[in-house]
């Protein structure tokens, strides 16, 4: 069974830099993409990201959020939930085109063009180990945990 490489990942962060997935390579990367900062469910997935942090670490994996966000909405969101993770600002989309999140969502009754809330798992060979689509918040990110631990 041949392993899916990861789609290209290179984009503006939190810390300043330009984080690029290739760089990151003989580690695990846990990359999970939200709609939109400071919303309900992307504050509650990304405390979930923060309260297993350490756990992560552990396991040897490096977790980035990805969302069409600023950098300076990143930032706000980031410091204001504590995250110890970085965020990758898309505002062109070209990340989220490439990953295939990009997806027409029914908000309010109303068809709108968003992400779809997913999470990839990246082996230390650049190729992606487990995708989550159409994410649930509630208990995914021990799944992930899980996952990551299993595979350290």
């Amino acid at each position: 069974m041949s392993a899916t490489r990861a789609p290209a990942l290179k984009l503006p962060s939190t810390d300043g830099t330009t984080f690029d997935l290739a760089a990151a390579r003989g580690a695990f990367v846990v990359v999970f993409f939200y709609p939109k900062d400071n919303t309900p469910g992307c504050t509650t997935e990304a405390a979930g990201f923060r309260d297993h942090h350490e756990a992560f670490v552990k396991a040897g994996a490096t977790i980035v959020g990805v969302s069409r966000d600023s950098l300076k909405s990143h930032a706000s969101f980031r410091e204001k939930l504590g995250l110890p993770f970085h965020l990758l600002s898309d505002g062109d989309e070209v990340a989220c085109t490439a990953w295939g999140v990009m997806k027409m969502k029914n908000m309010y009754g109303k068809q709108v063009r968003g992400i779809e809330r997913s999470t990839f798992v990246i082996d230390a060979d650049g190729a992606i180990a487990r995708e989550w689509r159409g994410v649930k918040v509630p208990g995914h990110v021990d799944e992930v945990l899980a996952l990551v631990s299993s595979l350290k």
